[in-house]
């Protein structure tokens, strides 16, 4: 499988985009979305929404389960979604399954005004349109940085020395928080610290592991030491557990979403206090290196292959008309957005900052799922100290080589 790279967040971060059609251009169909659920996500699905009427429907399901729900809603026959908000990593499986169709005939139909940049291209045809960039970055508090005499960290050797200060002069117990939930999200963790060492998940041209050496070790050990200066329970720490800590003013250093800018920069569930001092910048480098230890993600939709023609029609539509350039000025700041009409804001600042220092892009690979879910469900006993990190190296090789012998990446 080969994959075009989304050139994406330039200096102006603007691209060429859609724009609205009036009527939405469709008078039958159904639409049914399904998708993460956060602000720019709700936007685009509300934008889609307007179309419904005139023989259209338009409804979504809006869920942070939605990786666990797509295989098996694409997989039915018709599929119980016409639509599918995804990434670049969760496309994978929907295209080595066939469950998403090519989108060459409704682009030359309806996308004329879509940027090439935003066309996601597998071996010649177009399977997704990416309207969004994301990143995972820092969220400061400079008060609290302030009092403790130390400054914004740009390392994350800096971050944990910071969060012992802040610890140590009594200002906040657990001073640091990033999306460790056991599962996916402690995977991405993972990840993001081994990209930022230098790391390189598997032998070259091959499917073969490369996890379990001593640039994984260190990206456990620092791992480690950033949820010694967390919550006890961070394995439950997800986007929601740490926008929430944040906004009730627990926490001066956290490593989340730049698509999370938004939510915790309004006055909705904080204080002043918070919101005034709270600073968005680049995700930190690590190990002396230069490149911030984070991932480049875009967001996107797809279209279900198991629907009517005239059931994709109209959701294609739906989503140029979700993702137009009204709907983006007029969600400005919910997204660092890859459509004609977006202006760069506080909100997305860190993921900018984090773009334009080099960040690599999340492994856009078959089995690279596999490697992750192993990373996710495999490393939780280490950071809880029960095992060492070469053993947990050790078993994250072992379930990644059974499941990808099982889906036939390895003899």
């Amino acid at each position: 499988m080969s994959m075009t790279k989304l050139s994406m967040l330039g200096a102006a971060a603007v691209f060429m985009g859609t724009t609205a059609y009036a009527g939405c251009g469709v008078t039958s169909g159904t639409v049914n979305i399904l998708g993460n659920d956060f602000a720019a996500i709700q936007a685009v699905a509300e934008g889609a929404k307007q179309c419904a009427g005139g023989g259209v429907t338009v409804e979504s399901n809006l869920n942070k389960d939605y990786r666990d729900l797509q295989i098996a809603a694409l997989t039915a026959n018709p599929a119980q979604y016409s639509t599918v908000v995804t990434t670049n990593a969760a496309i994978v499986p929907l295209i080595g399954e066939g469950l998403i169709r090519p989108l060459d005939d409704l682009i030359a139909k309806h996308g004329q005004n879509i940027s090439k940049n935003q066309l996601i291209t597998v071996d010649g045809k177009v399977m997704a349109v990416a309207f969004m960039a994301n990143a995972q970055h820092l969220f400061v508090r400079t008060d609290i940085l302030e009092k403790a005499g130390v400054d914004v960290p740009t390392t994350y050797e800096d971050v944990v020395a910071a969060s012992a200060a802040i610890k140590a002069a009594g200002l906040m117990e657990h001073p640091f928080a990033t999306t460790s939930q056991t599962g996916w999200n402690l995977g991405e963790e993972f990840v993001n610290m081994y990209l930022g060492f230098g790391g390189a998940f598997f032998k070259p041209g091959t499917a073969e592991p490369n996890a379990n050496n001593e640039t994984g070790v260190a990206a456990l050990n620092m791992l480690k030491a950033l949820t010694e200066q967390s919550n006890p329970d961070f394995l439950t720490f997800d986007s929601n557990a740490v926008q929430a800590s944040w906004e009730a003013g627990d926490l001066a250093i956290a490593h989340l979403w730049g698509s999370r800018g938004t939510g915790i920069l309004d006055a909705e569930g904080s204080t002043d206090e918070v919101v005034s001092n709270t600073v968005l910048v680049s995700s930190p480098t690590v190990g002396g290196g230069s490149t911030p230890a984070s991932s480049l993600w875009w967001d996107g939709f797809a279209i279900a292959a198991n629907v009517s023609d005239e059931d994709a029609e109209a959701s294609f539509v739906a989503m140029l008309n979700g993702i137009s350039t009204e709907n983006v000025k007029a969600n400005n700041d919910a997204a660092v957005w890859l459509v004609e009409g977006y202006q760069p804001s506080a909100a997305s600042a860190g993921v900018l900052a984090t773009a334009t220092g080099g960040t690599k892009p999340y492994p856009m690979i078959p089995f690279m799922g596999l490697m992750h879910s192993a990373l996710g469900a495999e490393l939780s006993e280490f950071l809880q100290g029960s095992e060492s990190a070469e053993q947990a190296l050790a078993d994250v090789e072992a379930a990644y080589v059974s499941a990808a012998k099982e889906k036939g990446f390895l003899q």
